[in-house]
């Protein structure tokens, strides 16, 4: 996406009141909402319930099942559910049924106490986590298919700024209510999780009513896709298989094959190269987040002071970030902000090597947790907007979850091994290591960043190139 260098800020702002990108809000909220109620406000809750943190740090692979979206992405992509995709449309169909799924194993969750029955704590995760991954799958889609390119920046930051707010519910709300209900403090009380968990499942409700409200975005035929589904379609005839087979092989390709063919054959040689930035461009969050609240815990920060400075000052500042991010998206380009993001990310990491210094100190967790969370907002929005701008409309829901799983694996990976590593190291080289994690990330926007303005050049006037 080019810079929109001759628009000025106040005009570049009021791309924030296009309807479709407002209503972005409501439906990033109901994205939001699951995530860390599946990782980081259940890690909070399993160290409180006296779980170690290697085995925290192992749990929190259940948020691999956002990796692996892209294997059934496909399916959300075309396949129809029976009742469901006639009344809604196909996007609203599987939005449906995850939000329900969610709300379901939510209030699993709620009943299930961790350190009795830690199994089923994990069974009812997985099937928030895979429910939830699914509804960023068909979420997604709808958001790509919503506008046009130009306003994808704004609309990754809406949905940042509702996903936000869903994860001050999450995290936040969760914690007061969970303090609010917790007769005795200074000991585990079951029971206050349990209503907190029962909450945040009634909370799924937002996502439901938005879905039923919503219109399906028209999508126009991508002629070459078609074209070139019907040319595979007919090579498969001529293996002379029986018509169930040949109906079956000719979908496969067309829901599975052809959107990876088509990102391939679309950048050539330098797919590879893309791929490794989406690998690696959020590694340095995502693997420090993980401690990051066993961090407060063994900090002595409370449940207040975390759920008030961590999980909403330091949300505002995130959704801040995100209204930045895109603004700055719109105005100097895609890949400049990256670069800015990338920067700011691995920087801000190196402030909690400091706070771990100074030990329970809030008005240095307020700073630490602004800075951070700032930053982590610029680079979303900007990250997702780029994540945005690879895919093509005919596969839209599948090429996003290809990026988006690929965004995931290796820091998610990485991090399941960070508890072992804060309890040999320390948090201090801990976060150290994280912020290091950053410097590959920057030569590799650095890089994707000069093909993609060569790219530019070769068709545009020179006077328009970057």
């Amino acid at each position: 996406m080019k810079p929109v260098a001759d628009t000025g800020w106040l005009q570049a702002l009021r791309i924030y009141a296009h309807p479709r990108v407002a209503g972005m809000l409501a439906l990033g909220f109901s994205a939001g909402l699951p995530l860390l109620l599946v990782l980081g406000t259940l890690s909070f809750w399993l160290r409180e319930a006296g779980i170690d943190r290697a085995t925290i740090g192992y749990l929190s692979w259940i948020g691999l099942a956002y990796g692996f979206k892209w294997a059934w992405a496909p399916l959300v992509d075309r396949m129809p559910l029976p009742g469901l995709s006639r009344w809604l449309g196909r996007r609203r169909a599987w939005l449906l049924l995850s939000q329900l799924t969610i709300m379901g194993a939510l209030i699993g969750m709620a009943n299930t106490e961790p350190v009795e029955q830690l199994s089923h704590i994990v069974f009812f995760a997985l099937a928030v986590a895979f429910a939830s991954a699914t509804q960023d799958i068909a979420l997604d889609a709808y958001r790509i298919e919503a506008v046009a390119l130009p306003l994808q920046g704004a609309m990754a930051a809406t949905y940042q700024a509702g996903y936000r707010l869903a994860m001050i519910m999450a995290s936040a709300g969760a914690l007061w209510i969970a303090a609010a209900f917790d007769s005795t403090p200074a000991s585990y009380d079951p029971a206050s999780w349990q209503i907190a968990y029962l909450f945040m499942a009634a909370c799924m409700g937002v996502g439901i009513v938005t879905t039923l409200v919503i219109r399906e975005p028209d999508v126009p035929s991508n002629l070459l896709a078609i074209e070139n589904e019907k040319q595979a379609r007919a090579v498969i005839a001529g293996w002379r298989l029986n018509g169930r087979l040949t109906a079956l092989l000719g979908w496969i390709y067309g829901a599975v094959i052809a959107p990876f063919q088509d990102f391939i054959v679309r950048h050539g040689r330098h797919a590879l190269l893309v791929l490794a930035l989406i690998a690696v461009y959020r590694i340095s969050d995502v693997v420090m987040g993980v401690m990051s609240n066993p961090f407060y815990v063994d900090m002595g920060f409370t449940k207040d002071e975390v759920a008030t400075v961590s999980k909403v000052y330091g949300v505002i500042m995130t959704i801040l970030g995100a209204v930045i991010g895109g603004l700055l998206t719109a105005k100097i380009g895609i890949f400049r902000t990256l670069f800015l993001g990338a920067v700011l990310s691995a920087v801000t990491n190196l402030l909690f090597v400091w706070l771990a210094g100074r030990g329970h100190d809030v008005a240095g967790l307020v700073f630490v947790i602004s800075a951070d969370n700032l930053s982590a907002g610029i680079a979303s929005s900007a990250f997702v907007a780029y994540l945005s701008s690879l895919t093509q409309a005919a596969y839209s829901a599948t090429q996003y979850a290809l990026f988006s799983s690929v965004m995931l694996l290796l820091p998610k990976f990485i991090a399941g091994f960070s508890g072992e590593f804060v309890d040999a190291y320390g948090y201090a080289m801990f976060f150290t290591g994280t912020a290091l994690l950053g410097v590959p990330v920057l030569l590799l926007v650095w890089q994707v960043g000069r093909i993609d303005f060569a790219s530019a050049a070769m068709h545009e006037p020179p006077e328009k190139s970057l």
